[in-house]
């Protein structure tokens, strides 16, 4: 199964008629830092015991991180767990501050 998507893929998906959820798995003061408007904070050790109570297992998640790999490995237990929309975006925000909105703060 795919677990993950591009920044170009991730902004084609937000811009369409049903966009994910963005679901931001890092900590606080990242968020805070910088985060894509509308995404959900979801601290990454908070995931297990909020994904059944918060997400919907057939909506498309992208699980988003600083560079990728934490939101790979939570793609990878929602996944695991029934929601088999969920993938993780390669780079991170830190990839799509980059590449598709440079206003944003990088760190």
């Amino acid at each position: 199964m795919e677990l993950e998507i591009t920044v170009d893929e991730l902004k084609a998906q937000l811009a369409s008629a049903h966009p994910p959820l963005v679901l931001d798995v890092r900590e606080g003061w990242e968020y805070e830092t910088t985060h894509i408007p509308g995404s959900k904070l979801m601290p990454m050790q908070e995931v297990p015991s909020r994904a059944f109570n918060e997400l919907d297992e057939d909506q498309h998640i992208a699980v988003l991180c600083h560079h990728g790999a934490r939101s790979l490995s939570v793609a990878n237990w929602l996944q695991q767990q029934g929601f088999s929309n969920a993938r993780s975006v390669a780079g991170g925000i830190d990839l799509w501050a980059k590449v598709i909105d440079p206003k944003l703060p990088r760190y």
